[in-house]
């Protein structure tokens, strides 16, 4: 419940606040929110499933954010970042769409 609440009060504070995003992190910030997204869908996921831990939660949301970054920095780096930016947002779009498809499930028992 408190990162939930967290979430909120970080949502509402980003949106009055309107804070300033380094130039070098503005073209990855995409692919961080997704993953992000990611992480929280899948708590909510072991929420319904009541295999929800703060400290699994917290472990995969940054994990999956620093993870999702770094392959695309490589990518840059590599000189394919447009595709393996592609690839991270598919495979993190199939965990979200499975994780939505989950939480559906439970809450309308279909």
């Amino acid at each position: 419940m408190a990162a939930v609440l967290g979430l909120i009060i970080g949502v509402v504070v980003g949106i009055f606040v309107r804070p300033d995003i380094p130039v070098f992190l503005q073209p990855y910030l995409p692919i961080m929110v997704v993953a992000a997204l990611d992480a929280l869908l899948g708590a909510a996921r072991a929420y319904f499933q009541r295999s929800f831990s703060d400290k699994v939660f917290v472990i995969s949301f940054f994990t999956n954010v620093i993870t999702a970054t770094l392959l695309v920095v490589l990518g840059n780096q590599l000189g394919v970042g447009s595709q393996l930016q592609t690839a991270v947002i598919v495979v993190l779009g199939i965990r979200i769409f499975s994780n939505v498809s989950a939480i559906r499930r439970f809450i309308f028992r279909s």
